[in-house]
């Protein structure tokens, strides 16, 4: 297990102190893919570098399976550090190397032999879905296949964690599945820890299920993905929970001013759906047993490893009583419902 106590991290600068991390407290249960997400100066990727040692707390403790991290030095770090692979934006490849000789170079710095390195290198290759491509150098890849030869080269000393700092951020969304599946398959072959750093809710929706959100240093917020994402208490949570959830949601509030103009007896409601309640047809069995027009104005279903999660955003007309009666309706098969607008 991984565990942050009280983890602050602050650097001195020429304009005074910068506290990067504050008051941190988590645990990491072995085999999970865990997702610390948050916008840009968060300190999500200064709270990782305390991880392998790159950075030391100011105050608090960093423990994995009870060794403190950050009281090591010497070799016992270097030791610690080799059960601990990690994959960058920027792929970090060495360009005059093939994919073989870049997924070789940790297992010959560790002492392997040539033929050792050379023999776990291929089948890491074929792990990581590089097959055919052994003998090609970086400048021949796509971006993804990039990708690929860095986790395969992080997975190279059998690491106990995997730390993926914005991995997926240089990569189109087609090639960001294609390695977020990647790493989920990994993760369940190996059984292997992930931490994920990211500013994009997408990557901790897809595969993690576990989620920590940063804000100026302190974790404000944190729980299982799936309860996170149907209850975001924060005001960042909410917003990075909208962007994934209703990437349009501009176009929407435009939609909804123009049905309130037209419409002003109206009322907007958002609907959110759990689990199966999001194939099951609640709205159209509404609708039979109350009088109500309905104009559909968005709505969309996202997966996440936990479950299905659905939003709609819906206007209704018609009698008080109707109304009222299609509002308890929904709370009662236990549909979370908010109002947004009543006239």
């Amino acid at each position: 297990m991984i565990e942050f106590k009280d983890v602050t991290k602050t650097f001195d600068s020429k304009q005074g102190a910068v506290h990067a991390v504050q008051d941190v407290n988590l645990k990491i249960e072995d085999g999970h893919i865990y997702g610390i997400v948050g916008y840009s100066g968060a300190g999500k990727s200064t709270l990782i570098r305390m991880l392998n040692g790159l950075e030391r707390p100011t105050s608090g403790s960093v423990n994995i399976d009870d060794v403190e991290i950050s009281a090591l030095t010497g070799k016992a770090l270097r030791d610690q550090r080799h059960k601990i692979g990690m994959i960058f934006q920027h792929f970090n490849l060495l360009w005059s190397r093939t994919v073989l000789q870049n997924i070789m170079f940790p297992l010959e710095l560790a002492g392997n032999s040539k033929a050792e390195a050379k023999q776990k290198a291929e089948h890491l290759a074929e792990l990581v879905g590089l097959s055919g491509r052994e003998t090609a150098y970086p400048s021949e890849l796509s971006g993804g296949q990039k990708q690929r030869v860095g986790i395969a080269r992080a997975l190279a000393n059998d690491p106990q964690i995997l730390l993926s700092d914005e991995a997926t951020s240089a990569l189109d969304p087609q090639t960001t599945d294609e390695v977020l599946d990647l790493l989920l398959d990994i993760n369940k072959k190996l059984n292997l820890t992930i931490i994920l750093i990211t500013h994009e809710m997408h990557v901790i929706r897809k595969i993690a299920d576990h989620v920590a959100v940063m804000e100026n240093g302190k974790i404000v917020e944190q729980g299982p993905v799936l309860e996170v994402f149907k209850r975001p208490k924060q005001a960042v949570t909410k917003r990075f929970v909208n962007e994934e959830v209703t990437p349009s949601l501009h176009d929407t509030t435009a939609v909804v001013d123009e049905l309130l103009e037209k419409y002003p007896k109206g009322t907007i409601v958002q609907l959110t759906f759990h689990g199966d309640q999001a194939q099951l047809p609640i709205v159209s069995e509404m609708l039979k047993q109350y009088s109500l027009d309905l104009n559909i104005i968005e709505g969309a279903i996202h997966q996440t490893q936990e479950g299905a999660i659905g939003t709609l955003y819906i206007q209704i007309s018609g009698d008080q009583d109707q109304l009222d009666g299609a509002l308890a309706y929904l709370q009662k098969m236990r549909v979370e419902t908010e109002v947004l607008n009543r006239e």
